[in-house]
């Protein structure tokens, strides 16, 4: 019995060992079969099947969706932009979903490069029962000077185009009911920087989303939303760098606030590099990783350039409720360039200035380094089972389109997670044409929850939904929190979207007691009654309950086979008992 006891705590022991190791695997295959190639320019759920589609750009003139399916390859591409849709010697720049119309229905929104015009011209694909109306597409009467920000900028829930017309003059376009509606933006000129990496984020923590600048001279501007109107409040230098790179916000060290990551080379070459954190009421900016050297190898980041800049890309890798990154490096030796991911780990030394946190570089993770002449790398959900995995972009040899490589997060560790997504709420039961209201890319909305974790301690995290979305940010239409080890509930999860001009309460609602390991899908509907929005709540189980139900099926089994054992134990005793009983009975009849 001990020996049968013995065997299976190791057999769990061994099963829960091997399913915590911190690995990669590839799955390319298996999403893509063969057409993994393209450059990954944007996600969303085209089909509303509340699963995330993959738009991608081929040979710098089609658009291809790759539809998520349940059989492999799982990913299915199909051209819904052909090359004859564009006018000729155009170049798609990036991809950006929405609901441009406010049919709750996703469009297309391409930035394209014209060979003829400097500047860049936005073309929209009207989206309809799941197809792109290639016809009766709109092309804007205005260019810009750079690829816009894709943002609500007047709180209607319908995403806006922001951006610089004619310099030094910001402009946004509105494209209710796909007319063309003109606003000059901001009250002041805007020297941007091209490329920029403007966001549209919430920046003062009241729920609703604030604008975020980069200009020339290596400057920052932050306007503050008040009442509804964008108000500069700050302007601050970039650190002392020489190349600087794509500003990012995420919550890094899990207060609430929204942190600002800016990746920079120290010099002219970009053999020094470094990641630099700057918080809501600092004033300078703090170093967050400054060591690249991996034993007597110095790695660095590869100097941007306007059709791939020098960017982070940040998501919670193993759900402990900070964010990590995936970023490109290059050896100065002269050797190939790779993905690796960036952890967010607690600080090691004195020069964190009060975050304690910090970056640590992996340089051990074997499927990412196989992976050369790396790009760019992001996180994705491929199973939308709230777990980020990867997808790793790479340059072949003698072809023009990138080679996608897809690679799985086996990284768990009993960890907990809340998945968000907010959609427009434009409708809720009563949408046009009775279409579901799922496959829309939302700007703006705002997620923050608070917890306490298994040592009874506060814990927060916060995120912006679709804060950027220009020169390849790739973020997901989604936010995935990561909850640690905690299985506890979420005492409060708050939800904030952009309100109108001239409208002074902050459109914020508060959930209670909320299952981790869920997906919540808030509908804010209607805009102005937080009270009266709704969320969908979907759970997915973690694998601790895989175990669980593994160890209680073998404590069951254990016990019938004792039970059994003892049955049978009992059968012989009741034969032996009958027969003594029959052998007496026939000594009596003597």
């Amino acid at each position: 019995m001990w020996i049968f006891k013995l065997n299976m705590f190791a057999f769990l022991l061994l099963f829960v060992g091997q399913y915590n190791t911190f690995a990669l695997q590839d799955v390319t295959a298996d999403l893509f079969g063969t057409a993994n190639y393209g450059t990954v320019a944007a996600f969303g759920d085209f089909n509303s099947d509340k699963q995330t589609d993959i738009f991608v750009i081929r040979e710098e003139s089609q658009l291809v969706i790759y539809f998520a399916d349940s059989n492999s390859p799982y990913f299915k591409p199909t051209v819904h932009i052909a090359k004859d849709a564009l006018p000729r010697d155009t170049t798609i720049t990036s991809v950006v979903p929405g609901d441009y119309d406010g049919d709750s229905q996703m469009d297309v929104l391409l930035t394209a490069q014209i060979s003829s015009q400097s500047n860049t011209t936005i073309f929209i694909f009207w989206g309809f029962n799941h197809t792109l109306d290639i016809g009766g597409s709109l092309r804007l009467n205005k260019t810009f000077t750079d690829q816009p920000l894709v943002m609500d900028f007047n709180g209607d829930m319908i995403p806006d185009v922001f951006g610089v017309t004619n310099s030094p003059f910001t402009e946004v376009c509105y494209l209710t009911e796909r007319n063309q509606v003109w606003q000059k933006a901001l009250t002041s000129p805007i020297d941007m920087r091209n490329p920029h990496s403007n966001a549209f984020v919430d920046l003062s923590k009241d729920f609703t989303a604030d604008l975020f600048l980069t200009v020339n001279n290596n400057k920052f501007e932050t306007w503050i939303n008040k009442n509804g109107n964008f108000t500069k409040t700050e302007v601050m230098p970039a650190p002392p760098a020489k190349i600087i790179g794509q500003s990012s916000f995420v919550d890094f060290d899990g207060d609430g606030y929204q942190d600002h990551l800016l990746p920079a080379c120290l010099d002219d070459t970009c053999q020094h590099s470094a990641i630099y954190l700057f918080k809501s009421g600092s004033i300078e900016w703090i170093p967050i990783l400054s060591d690249f050297r991996q034993r007597d190898t110095v790695w660095s980041f590869v100097p941007g350039k306007p059709s791939q800049p020098l960017v982070l890309h940040l998501g919670d890798y193993n759900l402990d409720g900070f964010p990590d990154a995936l970023a490109v490096l290059r050896n100065n030796s002269g050797g190939s360039q790779q993905a690796f991911l960036l952890e967010n780990v607690p600080c090691n030394n004195n020069s964190c200035h009060g975050i304690g946190r910090m970056f640590h570089i992996h340089w051990d993770l074997l499927d990412l380094g196989v992976i050369q002449h790396a790009v760019m790398a992001t996180f994705f959900d491929i199973y939308e089972d709230g777990i980020l995995d990867m997808l790793v972009l790479s340059q072949a040899e003698g072809k023009k389109d990138l080679v996608i490589h897809a690679l799985k997060n086996n990284f768990e560790a009993d960890a907990y997670f809340v998945k968000v997504m907010v959609l427009s709420g434009l409708c809720f039961k009563d949408c046009p044409d009775d279409v579901k209201p799922f496959g829309v890319n939302q700007p703006g909305p705002y997620v923050m929850y608070t917890t306490v974790d298994f040592n009874g301690h506060l814990k927060n995290a916060s995120a912006g939904q679709l804060s950027q979305s220009a020169h390849f940010s790739l973020q997901l239409p989604y936010t995935v929190l990561g909850l640690g080890r905690s299985a506890n509930f979420l005492d409060h999860l708050f939800v904030g979207i952009p309100r109108p001009v001239g409208e002074t309460d902050i459109r914020k609602q508060e959930w209670t007691a909320i299952i981790p390991n869920s997906q919540l899908i808030v509908i804010p509907y209607p805009h102005n009654k937080p009270s009266s929005w709704s969320a969908k709540l979907y759970l997915t189980p973690s694998d601790s309950v895989l175990l669980t139900a593994i160890a209680l099926i073998g404590v069951c089994v254990f016990i019938l086979v004792i039970i059994g054992i003892l049955h049978w134990q009992e059968k012989k005793a009741d034969d032996r008992e009958k027969r003594q009983e029959a052998h007496r009975f026939h000594f009596d009849a003597m």
